[in-house]
């Protein structure tokens, strides 16, 4: 488990923030398997700092809510991401702070992984959706884990990451055992901004990123002298990008 109270909540939002663009960009693709009726009551659930959540609000215009159990975290997101639609509240995936039936819509944005117990979580999922609502969990899978660039610097890694995460099949059986249907492959989703490898290395080296948490000093220190080396060889170099894997959940009407 890695500490979102301490180092990581001072530097997450410059190192892990969206433009205006890319979170537009991610709304729309989640119109695409949220019910057809607006406005939609969404939970943005390990909301963090909060930059997507207003969004939401905007996007569906219903209520939007933002859970999420680092207290530090969730601070940042109401002085820095607050909405008149938006209400961040203090909780965790395993016990949601929402009545029964009451949202029409769960996003999961790469925090499924953080969950302590994920079946729990998936219960509690299917038990705030509204029949025939849906929850969307955007997340790596250990089976189709995308070939990053900066793996190349970091060796542990690739590893690490794939460590982290299950398989698509093993996400498919714990939200059926959940109560919950699930799409039989993920989507997947174009939504991030192109950015150079000045750019990405200023947001790399901020190690908002938790893999990082978890690399060896001496890993860290050559694997970013080498990258920041690089990075001022060709700092305008456009880095590529990788489609982003979403599985589609919902509960049964």
């Amino acid at each position: 488990m890695v500490d979102y109270d301490g180092r990581l909540s001072r530097v997450y939002a410059a190192g892990r923030g969206m433009t205006g663009d890319e979170v537009r960009r991610w709304t729309a693709a989640f119109a695409e398997y949220l019910p057809a009726g607006r406005p939609l009551a969404i939970l943005d659930l390990g909301s963090g700092t909060g930059r997507l959540t207003p969004g939401l609000a905007d996007a569906f215009g219903g209520p939007a809510y933002g859970v999420e159990p680092s207290d530090r975290m969730r601070v940042i997101a109401e002085e820095t991401a607050a909405h008149p639609a938006v209400t961040y509240l203090r909780g965790a995936a395993e016990e949601i702070p929402l009545p029964e039936a009451s949202v029409d819509g769960v996003l999961m944005f790469l925090s499924f992984h953080h969950f302590r117990d994920q079946p729990r979580a998936l219960r509690e999922v299917r038990r705030v959706l509204k029949p025939g609502g849906v929850a969307l969990l955007r997340s790596q899978f250990a089976d189709l884990m995308p070939d990053l660039f900066w793996y190349d610097y970091f060796p542990s890694a690739r590893v690490v990451d794939a460590g982290m995460y299950l398989t698509v099949e093993e996400v498919r059986r714990l939200a059926e055992a959940a109560g919950l249907s699930a799409a039989d492959e993920p989507v997947w989703v174009d939504t991030e901004q192109a950015r150079t490898f000045s750019e990405v290395h200023e947001r790399l080296k901020l190690r908002a990123l938790s893999t990082f948490e978890h690399l060896p000093a001496a890993e860290l220190e050559d694997g970013f002298r080498r990258l920041a080396a690089d990075a001022e060889r060709d700092p305008d170099k456009v880095m590529p990008l990788h489609p982003a894997a979403m599985l589609v959940l919902s509960r049964p009407r």
